[in-house]
């Protein structure tokens, strides 16, 4: 079993308001305009521009995150070690290295993978609809979790998550992590568990 860990740290303004504007994009990620978060993520969604992280330590596992039981969106469910979007006039360097650092009190390296863009409903709450960039790092030391955002975490082995993922537990995931980690299993698999990445990172 997975070591469940309680969130740590206390507790931190809110960093992602409902009126933080994002970048509306088309699907070549060319920027078509602005729109507040909160209708971004209405009805069916807007296509806006985001991004996902995956933080492994030197053992080769990776950080999850449970989200806040406030989110409107899928709250409470596991993820990916952190996501969030770009603001108006925000690039994409800076806006991963500040979410990284808001959410999780850390800094790292990040390095591009991939960029996919989905759509997933949650019910009549919303949806989310982004065209996302993927990024990995490696961090290995402690943290500093802001419980405005996550519920909880855990540092998981790669193939332990994959027998979960191949599981009812597979529910327990938001979409577009399920989604992430279907490719990076399939194609950056041996890549990201090699020892020379995580000492390089």
């Amino acid at each position: 079993m997975h070591n469940l860990r309680a969130s740590l740290g206390g507790a931190c303004a809110d960093i992602a308001a409902d009126s933080e504007p994002l970048i509306l994009v088309d699907e070549w990620d060319r920027e078509v305009g602005h729109l507040s978060k909160a209708q971004c993520h209405a009805g069916e969604g807007v296509l806006h521009r985001a991004f996902s992280l995956l933080i492994f330590n030197v053992a080769g596992e990776l950080l999850l995150q449970q989200r806040a039981a406030g989110k409107l969106l899928w709250p409470l469910y596991w993820s990916n070690s952190c996501c969030s979007h770009p603001r108006h006039n925000e690039s994409m360097e800076t806006a991963i290295h500040r979410r990284l650092h808001e959410e999780l009190g850390i800094r790292c390296p990040l390095r591009y993978l991939y960029k996919f863009q989905y759509r997933a409903q949650y019910g009549s709450a919303g949806a989310e609809h982004e065209l996302c960039s993927v990024y990995v790092g490696c961090y290995d030391g402690p943290l500093k979790i802001n419980r405005n955002e996550i519920a909880g975490w855990r540092w998981v082995a790669p193939q332990a998550l994959q027998a979960e993922m191949a599981e009812a537990a597979a529910s327990q995931f938001t979409p577009w992590f399920r989604l992430e980690w279907a490719r990076i299993w399939r194609d950056y698999r041996g890549e990201l568990q090699a020892p020379q990445w995580r000492a390089g990172a």
